[in-house]
């Protein structure tokens, strides 16, 4: 399987997921320049967290503009996995590839902490190394992580069990750093091929980081498609 990491101006998480995926996993990795609009050799694409293009106008308002990102969206429309994690995140919903947005924290402050998820579905290529309700602690760092969507659209979201990771436990403890909607953290597409999170699995992937609660989502993605 080979990633490709999409690397914006303002990108700063795409070395730590290059480590994630050729250094942990030795997989071949690509590093893809945001004006690089070729994707064929590329089997799975992560746009990592950052600040891209500075969060000028919007976070991800710009990036989604990107001839990598016009390619990913045909990536994606094919069938293939797309990750976005943090600033990726926020790029995949404004590229369309994911409903709702992603605003500003509640309280207006950015949030550097590691908080706990609950795992809500281990059905997808990306959480099969995982249980359904498992709780996993994860990284997050974020100034506009709060993810917000209306009634009608977070009812969807819930019907079609689109919603991955929420903030919090099933034994009652609440983490919601940044006030989003149903306490989501993570959502894919209906597909489930595209998703997207604001915590960092890439962060928490390495022993040495002192948790290695998030290479399970890249161990089991590797594992499944490997075997398809």
């Amino acid at each position: 399987m080979k990633f490709g990491i999409i690397v914006f101006p303002g990108s700063n998480c795409d070395r730590d997921m290059q480590w994630v995926a050729q250094g942990i996993l030795k997989q071949p990795t690509r590093m893809v320049w945001h004006e690089d609009s070729d994707l064929s050799d590329i089997d799975i694409v992560v746009v990592p967290g950052g600040f891209s293009y500075g969060d000028y106008l919007r976070c991800g308002a710009i990036a989604r503009f990107s001839p990598a990102m016009k390619s990913t969206v045909e990536h994606a429309k094919a069938g293939k996995p797309v990750l976005g994690i943090c600033n990726g995140f926020q790029i995949l919903t404004e590229a369309g590839l994911l409903p709702g947005a992603l605003v500003r924290n509640a309280n207006l402050h950015f949030v550097c902490d590691r908080v706990p998820l609950t795992v809500e579905r281990n059905n997808l290529i990306w959480t099969k190394n995982y249980k359904p309700g498992q709780t996993i602690t994860i990284p997050v760092a974020h100034g506009e992580g709060r993810y917000h969507a209306d009634a009608d659209q977070l009812k969807r979201l819930e019907d079609n069990n689109q919603v991955v990771f929420r903030y919090g436990s099933h034994d009652g403890a609440t983490a919601n750093p940044n006030g989003s909607c149903n306490d989501i953290a993570g959502i894919c597409n209906e597909q489930g091929n595209v998703m997207g999170m604001m915590p960092h699995p890439e962060r928490a992937s390495d022993a040495v980081t002192g948790s290695t609660d998030g290479l399970a989502l890249f161990e089991g993605l590797v594992k499944t498609l490997v075997a398809a």
